[in-house]
Order: structure tokens, then sequence, then C-alpha cells
């Protein structure tokens, strides 16, 4: 059984607008399943295999003159000349939805679009498995941390694979393999050590020196392997918002991982159990909630911005999120027993902005909504409703 994704209905609407759509997202979320069941009138070709590589490389012209019309070109980033080439060709034949590309490595496939396909591409990007796919699909548990935990890379629920096996494969495979060769890393234990380093962190500021010093490496080390994490969606930095504060706002990013499966298998979590005991248990609650208000937004196409907020007194809001001109804030709480002083972040934000916001969520564990007179109470399962 393969879950539906919701980015298809997107994808199927602007397919009759422009002449490319671009996917991007982590390996194994599911891209390549998905274009090939729902795209199934295209030809599909992986730049992955090196005789379709090799053509793509030496003879463009002649590569596209074979695949000219309703083809997905997987992992295209592999072949970065292809694109102006592209260009050309969907110039010429104004066909609309003529390439579907698709790529895990968000920088190189991204800079390609960005110089030579804009204004002719429409962008999606598919994260694992959202709690609305997951529900849909029978997949989602009422324990929060049984999902946590496990994460929500396909292939853990579409082939049934034990979670620390898909993680260790995905680990040494994806993590340090690709990721090594891509940036050159001399010393893989290095590097592994500062992606143990990185997960320690997950729900805090971004301090590159810390994380420098504690990996034994140079900042601009620390910095280029941050970027690289990035851009293979392994992390994301989520950037402080500070739009008409006083400069006594907190002006680094926070680092959270794309899947909280991969997180707690970093974290050594291996069940539900162990989670609800850690002392990371809050952190990784807070990153499963931000991503699937990142999915939700992805997903279905919403274009929303995301920030989180704090002072140099220590006040903050876990998440801001913007889909019209007014802002909606969220206090995300690992507990499932709603206490007054939770909501003092977002009473205290609006305070100083009140005219600002649209809306006051608080987000915890537990599996029941309520509204009460400082915010709306939500369960973890409930933030499709949000978005």
């Amino acid at each position: 059984m393969s879950a539906n994704r919701n980015v298809i209905q997107q994808m199927e609407f602007f397919a009759k607008k422009y002449p490319v759509l671009a996917l991007t997202g982590p390996r194994q979320s599911g891209k390549t399943t998905l274009l090939k069941n729902q795209f199934s009138d295209y030809t599909y070709v992986s730049l992955e295999n090196l005789d379709n590589r090799n053509f793509a490389q030496k003879d463009p012209n002649g590569f596209l003159k074979q695949y000219n019309k309703y083809v997905i070109l997987d992992e295209v980033q592999r072949v970065p000349h292809l694109f102006s080439y592209l260009q050309t060709k969907v110039d010429e034949d104004m066909i609309m939805g003529q390439y579907i590309l698709s790529g895990s490595q968000n920088f190189h496939l991204m800079h390609n679009i960005t110089q030579s396909l804009a204004g002719r591409v429409a962008l999606f990007k598919l994260l694992p498995f959202d709690c609305e796919e997951m529900e849909a699909a029978g997949w989602l548990d009422d324990d929060y941390a049984v999902n946590v935990q496990r994460g929500s890379y396909p292939a853990i629920y579409d082939r049934n694979i034990p979670v620390n096996t898909f993680f260790s494969n995905y680990v040494q495979t994806y993590v340090e393999r690709d990721l090594s060769e891509i940036i050159n890393v001399k010393d893989l234990k290095q590097f592994r050590n500062f992606i143990f380093l990185c997960a320690g962190r997950a729900g805090q500021l971004l301090n590159l020196n810390a994380l420098a010093n504690a990996c034994g490496v140079s900042q601009p080390t620390a910095k280029s392997w941050i970027s690289v994490l990035e851009a293979s969606y392994v992390i994301y930095l989520l950037q402080p918002y500070h739009g008409n504060f006083n400069k006594r706002i907190t002006k680094r990013p926070k680092l959270y991982f794309y899947d909280t499966g991969l997180l707690c298998y970093l974290l050594k979590i291996r069940d539900a159990e162990s989670l609800k005991t850690s002392q990371h248990k809050g952190s990784c609650f807070e990153n499963y909630v931000i991503n699937e208000y990142m999915k939700q937004n992805h997903h279905h196409n919403l274009h929303c911005d995301f920030w989180f907020w704090r002072d140099a007194a220590g006040h903050e809001v876990d998440l801001i999120w913007q889909h019209t001109e007014k802002i909606n804030i969220v206090e995300i709480k690992a507990s499932e027993t709603i206490m007054p002083d939770m909501f003092k972040g977002l009473n205290y934000f609006e305070a100083l902005k009140p005219d600002l916001i649209n809306s006051k969520t608080l987000v915890h564990t537990g599996n029941f909504n309520q509204e009460r007179s400082d915010a709306s109470v939500k369960s973890w399962r409930a933030i499709k409703e949000e978005v």
C-alpha cells in the first residue's frame, strides 16, 4: 500500500500552466514513486543511470531529441549544462507540462533552475509523509511519541522496514557517503560527529563557534557543512522574526531536522517510551510540530512564511507563520496538561503587537482541542486544520 500525496493535485494543476515542473525533497521522501505512479504517461529517465547521464552530457541535443515530450528527468542536477538546452527546447516547443525535473540536491537543482528556467518552471517540494497523509493511509498512531520516534519516511510504512534499520542505512548511504563526497570530507568520523552534534542542538539557536569547537573544525568548515546538510534536506534553519522590533531581538536562526525519526535515531532514542523520558522530548516534539506546519505548507503549495521570535529577556514564541497580512503565533508544549503559564509567551508577544495577530495557538501532545480565552488549544494531529 502507498499513501496518496497531497502535492499531486497542485502539480497536476500547474502542469497545464508551465512547460516545466520541478520537484525537490529529501532522498527517500517518495519523489520517484509519486512521479512514476501519478505521471505514468510520462517517460521516466533517471540521470543517476550512468548510460543516461553520459548521453545527456556528451550529446544534450540528441538526448532531448529522443526525450522530447512528457518526460520525467530524475536527479537532473547530475547534468548541470542540460538546463540551458532545456530552456531553448521548451521556448521553441511551447508545450505545457513538457518536462518534470526531480532532484534531492536542492542547492544544485535550484541554482540551475534560477539560472536557466526562471519563469518557465513551477516549483514543488515533497517532504516525508505529513499527518494528513499518514492518517488517510491508516498509519498515524494515536500516541504522538510513536510518530515522532518513527518519523515519516515512506519506506518505513510502504515496505515495513524496521525504523532503526532504515535510519542506520540512511545515515551510512545518503548522509555520510553522498554528502561527504560533495564537500570532499577528509575525516568521515569528524563529519559523522558533526551530524550527531547537530542533533543534540535541534530546536536551539545555531551557535557556529560552539559547534565548530565541539567538533574540532574551523568555523568556515562548520558553516560549509551546515549549508550542505541544508541543501540535502537533512536540516533546515528557522529564521527569527524581527520586523519593527528593537535591536534586543535574537538574530541567530534555530536548527531543526526535516524528519524527527532521523533526529531520534541520531539521539539514540530507539522507541517511543524512551522518547517520553528523554531530556530531548521537548525539542523533538517541537521539531515534529514545526515540520507538520512546513509539510502542510509545501504539500498544499500555500506559500506561507515561517519564523520564531525571542528577545534578550528570554520571551519567546516557538513559531510564527504568515499567509495573509496578519501573523499567526504558536506555542508548542510536550505535555497533555495545559497550565496557565504556558500562554505567557503568546500573551507577551500579543501585548507588543496586538494589531498584528490573526490567531494564537498552543499545540500539545494530547488528542483534544479546546477554545480558551488565551488561545486555541490544539492537538498535534489537528495542525492540518490550522494552516
